[in-house]
């Protein structure tokens, strides 16, 4: 009903009587004010005046679905969304999801999260209303080795995306990070439902850094607001980087992951460079060539000879 009340105000952009606005949703002005103080309490700013009605000025700043769809054109990607003001991670709610089987293209999104993470575990910082912090479920017909791909493609949809609504130029640190500045901004977490040979589901989790203050960030990070010096629209870019996924994603199902491939080594950061891999037990240090065609990074270690990386911690050595 509060979907509806916004959508109404929004095409009207002026006032509406509230025995127009009663009618057209067939409920009284009773339940009619109820909602409308519902709308308030959310955020919105819906002012009433006797003998003209009720117009809406503002709306705030939260990725209510019904905010998202408006602006959203996507064929798949973000028709069906979860909308939560905290949860404990949007993975955990997007895993629940995909085993209830959930349609391809449902996102979770979340204002805040408790216990927010990345990848091996690691805590991600989800204050409330500054970031975007969302799991998205895909069905892509590949097997697991291929996962990877999907992560890198990710990292490609959030640069071109950030570059699309602030003019940022971000970089990738494989496999999974989001710089600017040789700062993260965001991050990518990828998990799956699988057999030996084929994929059920895929979760892909994003968080963005965006209108955080640089005193509630963690070490080595930035956010969008404190690069440009100005807060961003959160929901404009959330529906620019849903869009591009669902472009990118489209492309990889059409074309396989080379066209993602050479989008990501545009946006690279870590090749060229001399960086240190630390996995389990394992340590590798070298140069990084290139990444191959499921994703793995590719290391001219000191004796010359070529190490393919698929997992570990990176670090840029210079």
């Amino acid at each position: 009903m509060q979907d509806k009340i916004i959508a109404f105000l929004k095409e009207k952009q002026g006032y509406v009587s509230g025995d127009q606005l009663a009618h057209r949703l067939k409920v009284s002005r009773q339940a009619l004010w109820k909602h409308v103080q519902e709308l308030r309490d959310a955020g919105y700013e819906i002012v009433a005046i006797p003998h003209l009605g009720y117009q809406l000025i503002s709306v705030p700043d939260r990725l209510f679905p019904q905010e998202v769809s408006v602006g959203l054109h996507t064929r798949c990607i973000g028709k069906k969304i979860y909308y939560f003001d905290k949860l404990s991670s949007t993975m955990d709610k997007a895993m629940q999801l995909g085993f209830e089987n959930a349609p391809e293209g449902t996102v979770v999104i979340a204002e805040s999260q408790s216990y927010g993470r990345g990848r091996m575990g690691r805590a991600w910082a989800s204050p409330k209303y500054k970031g975007i912090y969302l799991s998205l479920i895909i069905k892509p017909n590949i097997i697991p080795s291929q996962t990877p791909l999907l992560t890198l493609m990710t990292a490609v949809c959030v640069c071109e995306a950030i570059k699309h609504t602030t003019g940022l130029q971000a970089q990738i640190k494989w496999p999974n990070d989001i710089l600017l500045s040789h700062r993260k901004v965001a991050g990518i977490l990828t998990e799956l439902k699988a057999e030996l040979d084929a994929v059920s589901f895929v979760l892909i989790g994003i968080g963005v850094n965006v209108n955080s203050e640089k005193g509630a960030l963690p070490e080595g990070a930035t956010s969008l607001k404190e690069q440009l010096k100005t807060a961003v629209s959160r929901l404009e870019l959330l529906t620019c980087l849903l869009e591009s996924f669902e472009e990118h994603y489209f492309l990889f199902k059409k074309e396989g992951p080379d066209p993602i491939l050479a989008r990501w080594r545009a946006y690279a950061l870590t090749l060229g460079r001399r960086v240190k891999v630390v996995y389990q037990k394992r340590h590798i240090e070298g140069e990084a060539l290139d990444i191959d065609s499921d994703g793995g990074l590719l290391v001219r270690n000191d004796a010359g000879l070529i190490d393919k990386v698929t997992a570990g911690d990176l670090i840029h050595c210079r």
